[in-house]
């Protein structure tokens, strides 16, 4: 589709977040032409991510509603969607390397380039920070507007859809890698939902030498045994903690990542790694817990935030590519722009169990 075509198509369907459990697919205007340093992408597949799903039940988590956003101006209502793949559609002023037709995706921390943390490589924790589809319009639409500085290519074979798990794979990749050196080590993730099975694979392809995966439901104990975990133990049937301690020699484990966001499980995490062992802190947190940190003093144990992910896009679609890790067992559904509230944000609500991740078509073809 050329940008004439483009021009002459002044509308269509998107997912919007209107508030909590209000997400309507409606027809809004197809993003204006991309200013200088952006590019409009004709989306393929886009998923549904948890922070999706936290907007659509507990909502507002991330989208400003009492002030536009610094850095994009966004307020209230917003186009949901930023793990997606597509086609460069239109590309604007000053970009190169980049051609109308190249199949891409896209990370989606939005930054300002000027602050602090930006200018030291820290983009994914810029004071400004704007997720797409977040705190701007995002691609659970035909088009979307993104920063050419946020784009990969994907290579010649990669699977289309395969781009639309690259973003949720490259939270679990910057997780393991705040984790340090894992080669050899036991790894404790806690809670396989989507970013814990991704931070399983990404454990797995960094070499972990043991990887303990703490769920309890049925369906995700054998995904998460699928995807590469040594071991699933079920904290409703046991101590947990003692467990993993029997497992590695009463100390516990080098390693542990929370991937759920739960006040109760972020204490599990830290009370079954060893002393001076480390806990990376993924999961989005809805409420604040209460911890006595001379826990930490007493252990000299480290726990670390991760935040979104910062440049690993490119070394997961080398793992894609060249077979280290293989996306299909995440997907479990695969719907329609029209179907995304139904059989997309009430599916994974009323059986969020049976399913990993449900990707979505904007447009069929």
């Amino acid at each position: 589709m050329n940008s004439t075509t483009i021009e002459h198509q002044r509308s269509m369907q998107a997912a919007v977040w209107h508030g909590r459990h209000d997400i309507r697919v409606q027809e809004v205007p197809v993003p204006q032409a991309p200013p200088a340093g952006w590019v409009k992408i004709r989306v393929h597949w886009c998923g549904i991510c948890g922070s999706d799903l936290h907007e659509y039940v507990a909502g507002p988590v991330f989208i400003p509603v009492d002030h536009p956003h610094p850095l994009t101006g966004l307020k209230g209502q917003c186009t949901l969607g930023h793990e997606f793949s597509g086609e460069i559609a239109e590309i604007g002023e000053g970009v190169s390397g980049y051609t109308v037709g190249e199949r891409v995706t896209a990370d989606a921390c939005q930054h300002c380039g000027k602050c602090y943390y930006c200018t030291h490589g820290l983009y994914n924790i810029c004071e400004n920070l704007a997720f797409t589809g977040l705190m701007n319009n995002g691609a659970f639409a035909e088009y979307v507007n993104v920063p050419a500085e946020l784009l990969y290519k994907l290579p010649e074979n990669f699977p289309t859809e395969a781009g639309a798990l690259i973003e949720p794979l490259a939270v679990g990749l910057h997780a393991v890698k705040k984790a340090g050196n894992i080669v050899g080590k036991t790894v404790v993730v806690v809670g396989a939902g989507t970013i814990g099975l991704c931070t399983i694979m990404c454990a797995k392809a960094a070499g972990a030498g043991r990887i303990i995966a703490l769920e309890m439901s049925s369906a995700r104990k054998a995904k998460a045994l699928e995807v590469g975990a040594s071991i699933v133990i079920d904290p409703k049937e046991c101590d947990a903690i003692a467990e993993v301690k029997a497992l590695t020699g009463g100390y516990g484990a080098d390693v542990s990542f929370e991937c759920i966001g739960n006040k109760n499980t972020a204490k599990l995490a830290i009370d079954v790694i060893r002393k001076a062992g480390r806990c990376v802190m993924v999961g989005i947190f809805e409420e604040p817990s209460q911890f006595n940190f001379f826990e930490l003093v007493a252990t000299e144990k480290e726990v670390i935030g991760s935040l979104a992910y910062n440049g690993e896009f490119a070394d997961v679609i080398r793992f894609i590519a060249d077979g280290r890790i293989d996306v299909q067992p995440l997907i479990t559904g695969r719907i329609t722009l029209a179907d995304i509230v139904t059989r997309g944000f009430e599916e994974l609500v009323n059986n969020k169990d049976g399913n990993v991740k449900i990707i979505v078509q904007p447009v069929a073809g």
